[in-house]
């Protein structure tokens, strides 16, 4: 769900770092809907100080546009292992592009991101403190670079795997969601919460920074602007509330958060990250990291059931490629594009979960909550931050989103960080 000026190129990532590798795109499902699926790669890494290791596989296909049929794949992905040679930390991101300019934007994100992560010099001390400025730095860069942001951007989810503790920082509206098992089921918990004008919190604080908050049938008069209230996603997917400026038709965009677009941070569209934490257990046995190419139509738990029923990830990314192509083409005459990341949390020594682990170290700060075995950082101080920079912290359970430190960069940044564009629903 997005830009009401539809979705642009995208683009092949590579991975970036420790042991890099190229990901090719699957070819996308052609007219009659028959996907054809080039490249099957399984990969394994150890996280040896907690002795399990990570099975995963990635799937990226470009959407079907009828009337644009060679547009490029604007998703990008990047996974990188053994960050700063560390055997214990690895990222997994999904980088989803949104504007004429989408593809390049998501290519140079993917690629900034991490490598400022990585060089972070406060990184090991407090890898909360790092991304938040991570993002920031690379939404700076990404203005100040050959590319024309202005109306276009990137949104960003990642996970980052420090020994037996997950971090994920969401920009946007792609998602993470890990898959816990409760006797004999196994339940989706989502990492990261949708930044939409559907969320109360995002509603306000955009219309704090100046947005008018519409649909496009409000903007274009055929529904009653006043009324500022939506039901949900499932309810409105097809017009859902957009962010615009008070006296233009743009940028359009149906998300709060992205990097990039610095035409819509002028209406609070923040790179701010929301960060959770969370500490893995024997009851954790995947994660999934996606574009909303897949959840667009499936929700959560449908993907978690798709991939618990696949012994082998790459056969789940193919499955879940297909029913979300399917979906689409049952709902709209095209398709989005499509990433998955499917990473498996498997022993050291054999097929079974990891055990609960209570090592901890490198976050200040830290308490532990009852019951799911999550910890979080104390708030910081948002006192002398400019209000479109302000991060809304919402009640999610168990997870915990951890509110972002103060960033210190030039006084250019001082606008509000921003984002936007997605394809036309």
């Amino acid at each position: 769900m997005g830009c009401v000026n539809g979705k642009c190129c995208g683009r092949y990532p590579q991975s970036s770092d420790g042991d890099s590798r190229d990901y090719r795109e699957s070819g996308p499902y052609n007219v009659q809907g028959i996907h054809v699926l080039t490249q099957r790669s399984l990969e394994s890494i150890p996280v040896p100080s907690h002795n399990f290791h990570l099975e995963y596989s990635v799937h990226t296909q470009r959407g079907y546009y009828p009337d644009s049929p060679d547009k490029e794949n604007q998703d990008n992905l990047c996974i990188r292992t053994q960050i700063q040679g560390n055997p214990n930390i690895h990222f997994f991101g999904v980088f989803d592009g949104h504007g004429q300019f989408g593809a390049q934007c998501s290519n140079f994100v993917k690629d900034r991101l991490v490598e400022i992560l990585a060089n972070d010099p406060s990184f090991s001390d407090d890898p909360v403190k790092a991304f938040n400025s991570a993002f920031l730095t690379t939404n700076y860069e990404l203005h100040n670079s050959d590319i024309d942001d202005s109306m276009s951007g990137t949104t960003a989810i990642t996970v980052l795997v420090v020994g037996d503790t997950l971090f994920v920082a969401n920009v946007g509206d792609s998602r993470a969601v890990i898959a816990v098992q409760e006797g004999n089921r196994i339940r989706a918990e989502d990492l990261s919460n949708d930044q939409t004008p559907f969320r109360k919190d995002e509603y306000e604080r955009v219309k704090q920074c100046g947005a008018r908050v519409l649909s496009v049938d409000q903007v274009e008069g055929f529904k009653d602007p006043n009324i500022q209230s939506w039901g949900n996603e499932e309810s409105q997917g097809g017009d859902p509330p957009r962010l615009w400026v008070q006296n233009g038709m743009y940028p359009g965009t149906a998300f709060t958060r992205s990097v990039g677009d610095s035409t819509a941070e002028k209406i609070g569209v923040v790179a701010v990250p929301e960060v959770l934490m969370v500490q893995l257990t024997a009851n954790h046995l995947f994660f999934v990291v996606a574009s909303d190419g897949v959840f667009e139509f499936l929700s959560s738990q449908a993907v978690v059931d798709m991939v618990a029923s696949y012994t082998d990830p790459r056969d789940a990314c193919a499955a879940i490629a297909g029913e979300s192509y399917k979906i689409w083409m049952e709902h709209e005459n095209r398709t989005d594009d499509i990433t998955i990341i499917i990473v498996h949390i498997k022993d050291g020594s054999s097929a079974t979960n990891i055990r609960p682990m209570r090592f901890r170290r490198g976050i200040s700060e830290v308490s532990f909550t009852s019951g799911s075995e999550l910890y979080h950082s104390v708030r910081s101080d948002f006192s002398d931050l400019h209000p479109c920079q302000h991060v809304v912290s919402t009640n999610r359970s168990p997870a915990i989103i951890v509110p972002s430190p103060k960033h210190e960069r030039p006084s250019e940044q001082d606008v509000g960080y921003c984002a936007f564009y997605r394809q036309q629903m």
